[in-house]
């Protein structure tokens, strides 16, 4: 446990802020695309997602590797916009939100999702689960005057699917 602790106290400061958010999404992208997504480098620290969504204004597939915290068996996830403490919204979570539908490569298997807002007691919970299950994200919430949003995604089953698109379930 010592290890994580660390990591945990050195994911805490301003510096890591800086430099993580140009180094640590890189390695994962490279080293998820040469695994064929089998592996996430980050999630070596904390499991891990790639996100595909779609751009908010340009319509075009965003990949991006996050943090997660994975709930009921890998039905669903907890997605924490954090942006390592810095003072914007990262750009996935305007996307989400005009877009909520997306994809999560979780364990080397591209999964359908929707994803949604968390708000008011929901939210709180939620976010009690997920400073404990990561410390730092305390800090993270500390050093920013925003509210860090929390995202549920969850698997979409065929029949959902039909129902997003307007067309019959894939069958």
């Amino acid at each position: 446990m010592i290890g994580v602790r660390v990591i945990q106290k050195v994911s805490s400061t301003p510096g890591f802020a800086k430099v993580a958010p140009h180094v640590i999404p890189a390695l994962d992208r490279a080293v998820h695309r040469l695994t064929r997504g089998r592996v996430l480098l980050s999630a070596r620290m904390l499991p891990g997602v790639v996100l595909t969504s779609t751009g908010a204004r340009t319509g075009l597939a965003r990949r991006t590797p996050l943090a997660c915290m994975p709930e009921r068996d890998g039905a669903s996830w907890i997605l924490v916009g954090s942006n390592f403490g810095r003072a914007g919204h990262p750009a996935w979570t305007v996307n989400l939100l005009a877009r909520p539908d997306a994809t999560v490569s979780w364990k080397g298997r591209d999964v359908p999702v929707r994803a949604r807002l968390l708000e008011g007691g929901e939210r709180t919970a939620a976010w009690q689960a997920v400073v404990a299950f990561w410390p730092p994200y305390a800090t993270y919430q500390e050093r920013v005057e925003r509210e860090i949003r929390l995202f549920r995604i969850e698997r979409v089953t065929g029949d959902d699917l039909g129902s997003a698109t307007g067309g019959s379930p894939p069958g």
